[in-house]
């Protein structure tokens, strides 16, 4: 059997939006099979293979076409591939390929290896929007904006602060990812029932460990699923913090607002005037795959006995459709992020769309040193339901340069230049 020579498989119809970016190559077939190969020459290394038999092993061409073909009859890849490999190596190699292992143990394995390319791919272009966004937060610390509870417009905020909001989002599900790859993954051996049996000394599992650069289990986890759980809990969480930053762009993008637009919008099949925020509206489908991924990760978890009867099988596919996703999602955000455009002057007209409404709470307790609470309340609320503004209907409650002043959205940030602060330090203390 031959492997090709391309790194991943040709794009799909769908691939350029939903499998976007390094990711896709990272977690192709060809990347899989490389796994189970260098896990399979590990193993030989750990075995006491000589240095040349295992690097045969590890350098064998097979066809991934052909070893998919042959797993509907064995029930998983690694059944054709230990032939496959066997056959196509060197008798001296061929001794020591998959000698005491089970094929669970070679696919959990290479999972950790698609994981960890995967993770270190996806944490990169996680950083770089959280770096986009602390360019944005940075940038506008002092921009006035309208904030938003329930989709109407609530108080002023900043943009910066809004930003900052992304930026510790997407930290936190960097840091999260970065974790569960360093720590989270470890080899995978425990022979045909977890026992080692075939193996003069549990220290394999160790010597194995160390040829992957992977950290050894206390004991094999062939049944015990909670480091896959770990990792799609993690992914879906990184998947989430993409989607809301995602979807404040395309919701601070729609015509009516204006407020963002992506310096790369994508155009319409039909409507020449449409200038679509395509990168956030990729990012969004990707991410929205993620919680039915998590959900049959999780679900797969009650593996029966020492060996699972179809839940292990059930995993396959959406581990890597979650890895895809997660990658995809945080490439198109980033890409998202690095080009958006920032109308302040749009910001500053939302601002006074609603003729000083916004600004309701401050005026409110202005009257009430007045007049009192409850006349200052029924007051203020009468004149934003007559749509009067608030510094005609209140002329006569209260002096007009102290009203005019009250009424000033960009006196009435509260702490927002402050948390952008802290968030940018947070972020620039980040190892």
């Amino acid at each position: 059997m031959r492997q090709s020579s391309s790194p991943s498989e040709p794009a799909g119809l769908f691939d350029g939006v939903l499998a976007a970016g390094p990711v896709r190559g990272a977690t192709s077939d060809t990347a899989w099979l490389r796994a189970m190969l260098a896990v399979e020459a590990a193993l030989a290394r750990a075995g006491g293979a000589p240095p040349e038999v295992a690097a045969e092993i590890g350098a064998a061409r097979l066809d991934v076409a052909a070893l998919g073909s042959a797993a509907a009859e064995a029930g998983n890849p690694v059944v054709p591939l230990v032939r496959a490999l066997r056959a196509a190596v060197s008798p001296a190699a061929s001794r020591y390929v998959h000698r005491g292992a089970t094929s669970q143990d070679i696919l959990d394995s290479a999972a950790m290896l698609v994981a960890r390319e995967a993770l270190g791919l996806i944490v990169a272009d996680l950083s770089a929007a959280s770096a986009a966004a602390a360019r944005l937060a940075e940038a506008h610390r002092d921009t006035p904006l309208a904030a938003r509870t329930l989709m109407q417009q609530a108080l002023p905020t900043t943009f910066g602060l809004v930003a900052a909001g992304w930026l510790t989002a997407l930290d936190g599900a960097a840091d999260r990812l970065a974790a569960v790859r360093d720590a989270g993954l470890a080899v995978q051996l425990g022979g045909a029932a977890g026992t080692l049996a075939a193996f003069d000394s549990p220290s394999i599992v160790d010597r194995l460990a160390a040829e992957l650069d992977l950290p050894a289990p206390v004991l094999p986890w062939h049944t015990d699923r909670t480091r896959i759980a770990d990792l799609a809990g993690a992914l879906g969480l990184a998947c989430g913090a993409v989607a809301k930053v995602a979807g404040d762009v395309v919701l601070h993008a729609q015509t009516e607002v204006g407020e963002l637009a992506e310096g790369q919008p994508g155009g319409s099949s039909s409507l020449p005037h449409k200038r679509n925020p395509v990168a956030a509206v990729s990012a969004r489908a990707c991410a929205a795959q993620a919680p039915g991924l998590v959900a049959t990760l999780l679900g797969a978890m009650g593996h029966e006995h020492q060996r699972a009867a179809g839940a292990w099988h059930a995993e396959w596919a959406p581990f890597t459709g979650l890895l895809r996703a997660a990658g995809s999602a945080a490439h198109w955000l980033a890409r998202c992020l690095a080009h958006v455009r920032v109308d302040t002057a749009r910001m500053r007209a939302n601002l006074d769309l609603t003729g000083g409404a916004l600004l309701a709470e401050r005026v409110s307790a202005a009257l009430a040193a007045k007049v009192g609470a409850t006349e200052a309340h029924d007051l203020v609320r009468d004149a934003v339901a007559g749509g009067r503004p608030l510094a005609e209907a209140l002329a006569g409650h209260l002096d007009p340069a102290r009203l005019a002043a009250l009424l000033d959205p960009a006196s009435y940030l509260g702490a927002a230049p402050a948390l952008t602060d802290r968030a940018l330090k947070r972020h620039g203390e980040r190892p």
